[in-house]
């Protein structure tokens, strides 16, 4: 689908060093295959252990996950708003993106020099927050402006749109980002179609030292609680680490590093599947002997759409959806023993697509 998660942050908090473990982790792991369409854009592999499981019982030819983009933007300073640091060309890599990663300093480290000289990421939050605040100002202003001219032609939609956006307008001078401002969800498009940078999902990587990868800070603890009441996710982070694993030969030198810190899933395996989360997407599965594989919809996306994804043929021509839930084939075993079951469903246009669901499409053009 080509969406895209761009990472964001101040000068030396680990934001690179993030995006060369995910590119390293692809060099040497068929868990994050990865490859680079720009210099700063990755195209990264979803971590999916269903389509292993799948591929246990049917064996296929080739196994393809879905994939997300991480684009890696360079460092944004106080001022960039105003251009300071060639801020408008990030702020523009960032209005490119469909959601935000925020990576903020969590640790101290007397050798990596922090841009205010001490170790705050709440204040380091707040001056990303206050910079993509400001751009959105400028961009809501003149929006008004617009509408304002539009609406002394007697355009009563333009009028509205005036008086939304003023709501807008007076949240962000109140340092507060345009996604938690009140507006009704039906004026959301005129706050949409302008494609603000704090109406973008985000998530905050809390990047730690390496001993407190597991329960986090007092950094970290900081952060959390300045962004409790915000709509976003938080994950805790040791780019440190993650950059030890990117060095290991194989998957299982990898899980026996992890282990013995005491963690569960590495860092950047975490980071991929919350951005994935992030931007709202599912994962519906096609299997057969040809290949497993994994598609990426939003959620609440119908059959159609689903199998838009695959052709647009399959969209335009589409007569029904067979469904199979994940469960079930594993517990049976294949396709067959599932139809046999009845535990493969006919769905038709109206279906939603749920997360997990094995599909196979009819369709004619």
């Amino acid at each position: 689908m080509g969406l895209q998660c761009g990472i964001v942050g101040l000068p030396n908090v680990g934001k690179s060093t993030l995006f060369n473990a995910l590119s390293n982790a692809g060099a040497q792991s068929a868990n994050f295959p990865f490859c680079t369409i720009e210099p700063n854009i990755g195209v990264v592999q979803v971590p999916d252990e269903r389509l292993m499981q799948l591929a246990k019982l049917i064996n296929p030819q080739k196994i393809m996950q879905t994939t997300v983009e991480i684009v890696d933007i360079a460092g944004l300073v106080k001022g960039a708003s105003k251009g300071e640091g060639l801020g408008n060309q990030f702020l523009g890599n960032i209005r490119s993106t469909d959601a935000i990663v925020h990576v903020v300093r969590c640790f101290e480290d007397d050798n990596i020099v922090h841009v205010d000289g001490s170790v705050d990421p709440v204040r380091d939050k707040e001056v990303i927050d206050i910079e993509l605040q400001l751009k959105d100002l400028e961009s809501v202003e003149k929006q008004i402006d617009k509408l304002h001219k539009q609406s002394k032609g007697g355009d009563k939609a333009a009028l509205h749109g005036v008086d939304v956006l003023k709501t807008v307008k007076a949240h962000l001078e109140s340092g507060q980002s345009a996604r938690t401002a009140d507006v009704e969800e039906d004026d959301w498009h005129f706050v949409k179609e302008m494609d603000l940078l704090t109406t973008k999902p985000i998530l905050y990587v809390c990047n730690v030292d390496e001993i407190s990868a597991k329960e986090g800070n007092k950094f970290s603890a900081a952060l959390m609680e300045a962004v409790k009441d915000e709509p976003a996710e938080v994950i805790i982070i040791s780019a440190g680490i993650e950059s030890e694993i990117a060095q290991l030969d194989t998957i299982e030198e990898r899980q026996e590093f992890l282990q013995e810190l005491g963690l569960d899933k590495g860092g950047v395996e975490r980071m991929i599947q919350s951005c994935y989360k992030l931007l709202n997407l599912i994962t519906y599965l096609t299997a057969g002997e040809k290949e497993v594989r994994a598609w990426t919809v939003k959620e609440g996306s119908t059959a159609p759409q689903a199998a838009g994804v695959i052709h647009t043929d399959f969209e335009k021509g589409f007569i029904r959806a067979e469904v199979i839930k994940y469960s079930d084939f594993i517990s049976l075993g294949s396709e067959a023993a599932c139809r046999e079951a009845g535990k493969m469903a006919v769905e038709g246009k109206e279906y939603i697509v749920k997360d997990g669901d094995i599909m196979h499409f009819r369709f004619n053009v």
